[in-house]
């Protein structure tokens, strides 16, 4: 079965906590909004992961897409960062509103970006649910070189972390 990918806003204060315990956990603050997560991405153990969304750069249309990195639209619409992909309970997040009628014209622009960049996801739904997989499996069972590895959050640390602070 395929879901559709959504977008969310990760609450600060959790994304805050888990970065005490691993320091490549992104950080989600700018002056007014939160930084995008796309999700959900993958479930192990009834935790979902999401995954950064980086805003599109000159230097995405170069690149190439990476067990770890992959592009949306070949770069034109920006791109995924799996490295940074964080397990979330449903408390610690809260879905984007896509509809809601933008009052600035530079919010009308990101919210376009938004939605074009969840259309091209939700399409390539089956390539973002593999990558993010293999890097998982990957990751978890050491068979990752070192310079890649390094990029990558700490997935089963996290995973304790999440439960811990949901049950807090």
């Amino acid at each position: 079965m395929i879901f559709n990918l959504k977008l969310v806003k990760v609450d600060t204060d959790y994304c805050d906590y888990l970065r005490e315990f691993d320091n490549r956990v992104s950080y989600n603050k700018y002056e007014k909004e939160l930084r995008p997560f796309v999700g959900v991405l993958f479930m192990i153990k009834n935790i979902e992961y999401f995954a950064p969304l980086s805003s599109p750069k000159l230097k995405h249309l170069k690149m190439r897409n990476t067990i770890d990195f992959f592009k949306i639209k070949n770069g034109e619409l920006g791109a995924i960062n799996f490295n940074n992909m964080i397990p979330v309970k449903e408390n610690n997040y809260k879905l984007i509103d896509l509809d809601s009628v933008p009052k600035k014209d530079e919010e009308k622009k990101y919210q376009k970006l938004l939605k074009e960049q969840l259309d091209w996801l939700n399409e390539n739904y089956i390539q973002v649910k593999n990558k993010s997989s293999k890097l998982y499996n990957l990751y978890n069972t050491n068979r990752l070189s070192e310079n890649i590895k390094s990029r990558c959050c700490n997935f089963k640390l996290l995973e304790k972390k999440c439960i811990e602070y949901n049950n807090m």
